[in-house]
């Protein structure tokens, strides 16, 4: 089992000759994930790294029938409208790469995807892995081994580097999922947390979480309040010493009032149950403690 995807998820990649989009397709194709195709406006009828290109999605759901997953390695002015693109082909799930993309187009990006039924990860993130079945985004494969613990960050870095110390402790991991660092994203904590609450092969989740924004308590107060939460969660907020106003790494990364600090969180989530560390280093310890609790 996993969540969102699997071996058999089938993946298009949306500016798949460019530059990012070459490098990384190859990476994921090496790495086992179904890449089927991709799309460059164009360059249609080519083909590159041995697979398909088309003009635009439509064409691509056409030609290939049913594609589950989209990833998007386009420039930030073209993004809104590319992930609007894949919405409208029928794309189930939506992988957004691209930094940058202007708050007034996300707002826009969320709203119509709402009413559409696909779910998008992103913007401004490092993808999905589900170990030794693909990897769709640009996480350095390398460092990722199969176990039962999942992983949910709002950092691409600390998501390796969570996942690096996870594996260096002795477990490995189930399925990981940056969710990106903006404003304005598509999955939420929350939303992340339920489906690997409903995955029988991940046994403790571990949430890497950022100063500003409410998602992390959002999730928390979830938690606490219901019954089906059967599974530990080991959570860490990055930015502890951030000072107010700034933004740390990340445009979602920022202090608006007490309420978006490291600390009001770090609170928060010690009385709605969850296991806090102060430092990455900390999570395999953490983790063998509750698995020596549980088992």
């Amino acid at each position: 089992m996993s969540i969102l995807v699997n071996k058999n998820s089938k993946v298009i990649v949306q500016g798949f000759t460019g530059k990012e989009g070459s490098f990384h397709s190859e990476k994921m194709i090496a790495y086992g994930t179904n890449v089927i195709g991709g799309v460059t406006p164009g360059k249609g009828g080519q083909r590159h790294l041995e697979k398909p290109v088309f003009n635009t999605v439509e064409e691509a759901v056409k030609q290939l029938g049913l594609i589950d997953v989209s990833i998007i390695f386009v420039p930030a002015i073209f993004a809104a409208d590319v992930i609007l693109e894949a919405a409208d082909a029928g794309i189930s799930l939506i992988v957004c790469i691209t930094e940058g993309i202007p708050i007034l187009d996300m707002i826009k990006v969320k709203y119509y995807i709402n009413n559409k039924n696909c779910k998008l990860i992103g913007p401004n993130c490092p993808g999905i892995i589900t170990v030794e079945e693909t990897l769709i985004g640009i996480m350095p494969s390398s460092i990722f081994k199969k176990g039962n613990i999942g992983i949910i960050s709002r950092s691409g870095t600390l998501t390796y580097e969570v996942a690096d110390q996870i594996v260096k402790s002795g477990y490995g991991i189930s399925t990981a999922i940056g969710i990106g660092g903006d404003y304005i994203i598509g999955f939420s904590i929350l939303e992340i947390i339920k489906l690997f609450m409903n995955d029988p092969d991940t046994d403790v989740i571990v949430l890497i979480g950022e100063i500003g924004g409410q998602l992390e308590i959002e999730a928390a107060k979830w938690i606490k309040n219901n019954k089906k939460c059967n599974k530990a969660v080991i959570g860490f907020i990055a930015g502890v010493t951030a000072p107010k106003g700034r933004i740390m790494g990340h445009a979602g990364a920022i202090i608006g009032g007490k309420n978006d600090t490291a600390q009001f969180k770090i609170e928060i989530m010690k009385k709605c149950g969850m296991y806090i560390v102060t430092s990455l280093d900390q999570i395999g310890y953490e983790i063998s403690k509750i698995m020596k609790k549980y088992n």
